[in-house]
């Protein structure tokens, strides 16, 4: 459930205000939005996983 390296480096590359930009907001909204998608199909699928709802909640 942890965003890989390719997909985190997809996103960074897609977002980014200049080269090594890393932490603007569109690249860490772009980032967390990613992570919040993983967890909503991961709970669709598993509907019990109540740590990783709780995750998402927090």
């Amino acid at each position: 459930m942890r965003i890989t390296k390719e997909d985190k480096n997809q996103i960074i590359t897609e977002y980014h205000r200049h080269e090594n930009d890393t932490g603007s907001p569109e690249v860490q909204v772009a980032i967390l939005t990613h992570r919040i998608q993983q967890l909503t199909e991961h709970l669709k699928v598993h509907k019990h996983d109540e740590s990783s709802r709780r995750g998402l909640i927090k």
